[in-house]
C-alpha cells in the first residue's frame, strides 16, 4: 500500500524545480532564463522603479543584488525593458510586451496540464499551505 509523501522542503522543492524546468524549456527559444521571465512578470504591470525592481527580485528569487542588476541589464540590452524618466523606472518595450505575452501563453498551457484534475478545495488548501510557509521562511530570513 502507497503512502502520501510527507509534506517538506524536499517535496516542494521537488515541485518548484520540475515546474521551473518546463518554465526554462519554453522560456529557452526566446532567450530567456528563469530570473528573466520573473523580471519580465513585475514589469508587465507598468514601469517600476529600478530601486524598487531590484528589491522585489531579490526578495522573490533570493539572490544578490549584483546578479539582480545582471538579469535587469541583459533585459535592456535585449530590448525587452528600457529605462525612462529622471528617477529610473524600468518599462517593457513592445518587443517586451510581445515576449512576455509568449511566455504567459507558454505557463498557461504548463499550468493547465499539470494542474489538470486536482479537485480545487485541495488545490486551495495547497496553495493555503505554501503561501503560510513561504511566509513563515520570509521572515525567518529578514531576522536573520
Amino acid at each position: 500500500m502507497s503512502t502520501a509523501p510527507t509534506l517538506n522542503g524536499q517535496v516542494i522543492g521537488q515541485a518548484h524545480y520540475a515546474t521551473r524546468a518546463l518554465l526554462e524549456r519554453a522560456a529557452g527559444p526566446l532567450g530567456l532564463r528563469f530570473a528573466q521571465v520573473v523580471a519580465l512578470n513585475a514589469l508587465a504591470a507598468g514601469p517600476v522603479e529600478r530601486a524598487q525592481l531590484v528589491h522585489r527580485l531579490t526578495s522573490t528569487l533570493k539572490v544578490d543584488e549584483p546578479a539582480v542588476r545582471e538579469v535587469i541589464d541583459a533585459l535592456v540590452d535585449a530590448d525587452l525593458a528600457q529605462v525612462d524618466g529622471p528617477a529610473p523606472q524600468l518599462r517593457l518595450t513592445d518587443t517586451g510586451h510581445v515576449t512576455r505575452a509568449r511566455v504567459a501563453d507558454a505557463v498557461a498551457g504548463i499550468t493547465a496540464r499539470l494542474y489538470a484534475g486536482i479537485p480545487a478545495d485541495e488545490a486551495d488548501a495547497a496553495a493555503r499551505v505554501l503561501t503560510l510557509v513561504t511566509q513563515r521562511a520570509n521572515a525567518e530570513l529578514a531576522a536573520s
